[in-house]
């Protein structure tokens, strides 16, 4: 059987209060050299932010994006390459400076991304550390409800079916 390819996603997702948009090749560049822009929150990009970087893929809709509020960006969330296999299946991370924790920013972001997944026929599924109470509050509340036991760092791997 042959493996469907991956459909693509916008480039720009917006909510109530969030936009989504997908890194430019500038963003990255100045990620990766650890340049400082204006519209950045002060402790962005984090260390899991630059990580993404090294992921990126000029033109890839799967990629790393910024949350964005107003015209600050308070984060990162994307994908860790296309959806692959027979149902398509891709892994999710995100994260926020700590500063924007608790305001629901994640779990909108989140539900944002996953209605264009949903669109597209695409499962998802993410990792999270067993003690991140609030990092399973907010994959439960997104409906990842299979667990599948732990990966090789030792984190809990949570999957949303596709509504």
């Amino acid at each position: 059987m042959s493996e469907q390819a991956a459909p693509a996603l916008p480039a720009l997702l917006t909510s109530e209060r969030l936009r989504l948009p997908l890194w430019t090749a500038a963003e990255v560049a100045d990620i990766r050299a650890g340049r400082r822009r204006a519209e950045w929150h002060r402790d962005f990009p984090r260390r899991e932010d630059a990580d993404a970087a090294t992921l990126w893929v000029e033109g890839d809709p799967w990629g790393p994006r910024s949350i964005v509020r107003g015209s600050t960006v308070l984060g990162s969330i994307g994908f860790f390459g296309p959806p692959s296999g027979e149902p398509l299946e891709v892994e999710v991370g995100y994260g926020l400076v700590g500063e924007a924790h608790g305001y629901g920013f994640a779990t909108e972001a989140l539900r944002t991304l996953l209605a264009a997944t949903d669109a597209a026929g695409v499962k998802v599924r993410a990792a999270v550390a067993p003690d991140d109470r609030a990092g399973i509050r907010v994959l439960a509340g997104a409906g990842f409800t299979e667990l599948r036991g732990s990966d090789e760092d030792g984190n809990l791997v949570m999957a949303r079916p596709v509504p």
